[in-house]
């Protein structure tokens, strides 16, 4: 019975359709029928002029937006437990051959405006320190916490005030959208978003994520590090194919509900062992190395986190018969 990660769900039916439906003759790379058609999918959904940009991994939409925002000389304010800094092997300074990353803190993994403007105070304006060009913060955050649009209008102000570009990775974005019930807009361009990484694998794609860009000035040149960092796939129509496959009939909401209803349900039976409030599909509980055993021998699957903590994920596909008995195992504890 799986807890340790969306990453190993399944792709959902949606996307396996569109995968058969797509294995016909068409334009390599991206000249095909499906990648011609994201544009207008991504435009109407977040009710403004986009340009979607199909990847095969988040940290390919992460490094590839960051590179085209920051200099090489420059720096990318995060938080410090940011996937960007713990789980992406150096990929964002490797995109961006050497900007380095500037490390902020605040509970959840979220970040405060504030954090931006202490963060900036204490950077000399010379040619001595490195100088911060761009904001990355992860909606729902590492930690599966959600911000609502006066959060992300509040760094999207500080981003401003500072003359930051403002990138979201949105690995989890759609956990977040159905947590907040904020519009995909009010969560990102209304908030001054230039690009978001938008995921798919986690809830339900096989092997496509989309970099959304809302500054478009910034298409061309993603376009050719994509190619020269090898993620332009011969037969793109395949990546294509599935991301309009999850927006169509809103399965990437319904994917995500059904993931954050699953996490609710686990939310209620741990109560006070809760690390942080449950506002998308990623639950952190405190259970002691015996107690995490013993429910491992009832037959369920979850990673150890920090000390004394273990890490519950719920998936699109998850079987509500063994989120109740897990339920029920932690009550029982």
């Amino acid at each position: 019975m799986r807890f340790f990660s969306d990453n190993a769900a399944p792709a959902c039916p949606a996307v396996m359709a569109a995968l058969q439906d797509a294995n016909q003759l068409d334009t390599a790379y991206d000249g095909d029928q499906w990648s011609a058609r994201i544009d207008a999918a991504i435009s109407d959904l977040f009710e403004t002029e986009a340009v979607g940009i199909w990847v095969t991994t988040g940290t390919a939409a992460n490094g590839l937006a960051l590179s085209a925002m920051c200099p090489p000389w420059g720096s990318i304010l995060c938080h410090r437990f940011a996937h960007i800094e713990q789980d992406e092997a150096g990929a964002p300074g490797f995109y961006a051959h050497g900007a380095k990353l500037t490390l902020l803190d605040g509970p959840g993994a979220k970040v405060a405006s504030q954090a931006i403007d202490d963060a900036m105070a204490a950077i000399r304006k010379d040619v001595h320190q490195v100088q911060p060009a761009c904001l990355s913060v992860t909606n729902a955050t590492e930690y599966g916490l959600a911000y609502g649009r006066n959060e992300m209008a509040a760094l999207g102000e500080a981003a401003k005030r500072h003359k930051l570009k403002f990138h979201v990775d949105g690995a989890r974005f759609a956990n977040a959208v159905v947590s907040t019930g904020c519009s995909p807009a009010e969560l990102t361009w209304k908030a001054g978003v230039d690009a978001l990484s938008f995921g798919f694998i986690k809830n339900g794609g096989m092997s496509a994520e989309l970099l959304v860009l809302f500054d478009t000035a910034l298409a061309d040149t993603i376009r050719v590090m994509k190619k020269r960092a090898g993620h332009l796939q011969s037969k793109g129509r395949f990546a294509a194919a599935q991301i309009l496959a999850m927006l169509e009939n809103e399965t990437w909401l319904d994917n995500a509900r059904a993931a954050n209803i699953a996490a609710t349900v686990l939310a209620e039976a741990c109560g006070e062992r809760l690390v942080y409030p449950v506002e998308a599909n990623e639950l952190f509980v405190k259970m002691t190395p015996d107690e995490a055993a013993a429910i491992r021998a009832q037959g369920f699957d979850f990673y150890d986190w920090a000390a004394g903590e273990v890490r519950l994920v719920t998936s699109w596909d998850q079987d509500m018969g063994a989120v109740e008995k897990l339920a029920e195992a932690i009550r029982r504890l």
